[in-house]
């Protein structure tokens, strides 16, 4: 995992997620443009942390007034990406190191996921290209239709 370094908010919401579901939450990423965070927990966590249909999800949402969106952590880059796109079904994806523009990730989906994996304006696909770029170093992610 790269060394991240959290600001005093991230800090402060992560140990709100961890004191209200009873995880080890890994890491936060504010997203001020569009009103959410994204919190990163660890591998098996995911359940614990979202709660009984969505209860720690929805209070943690309320208290800190932002949308709230969890994504499992994995040291598998694949997988990783794969639970980034969460709820969207990916097939495959590839990462490919591209001279002078950097590695990208391409996302195969099949066509009635594509606009899943997108989300509304792009809020998904930028939640998954966040996530790369601060996990992975990857410049861009890129979805396909299988």
């Amino acid at each position: 995992m790269p060394e991240i370094r959290l600001t005093k908010d991230e800090m402060q919401y992560i140990t709100l997620l961890e004191t209200i579901a009873q995880i080890e939450c890994q890491d936060c990423i504010i997203d001020s443009e569009r009103g959410r965070v994204i919190f990163i927990v660890k591998e098996g966590d995911i359940g614990k942390a979202v709660g009984r249909n969505g209860i720690n999800v929805k209070r943690l949402s309320q208290i800190l007034g932002k949308s709230i969106e969890i994504v499992e952590y994995s040291d598998n880059p694949i997988k990783l990406l794969m639970n980034a796109f969460m709820p969207a079904k990916v097939k495959e994806i590839r990462i490919v190191e591209r001279p002078s523009k950097g590695k990208i990730a391409i996302a195969i989906v099949e066509s009635k996921s594509k606009s899943i994996a997108i989300g509304k304006n792009g809020k998904n696909i930028d939640r998954v290209r966040k996530i790369a770029k601060r996990y992975l170093d990857i410049d861009n992610v890129v979805i396909r239709e299988a």
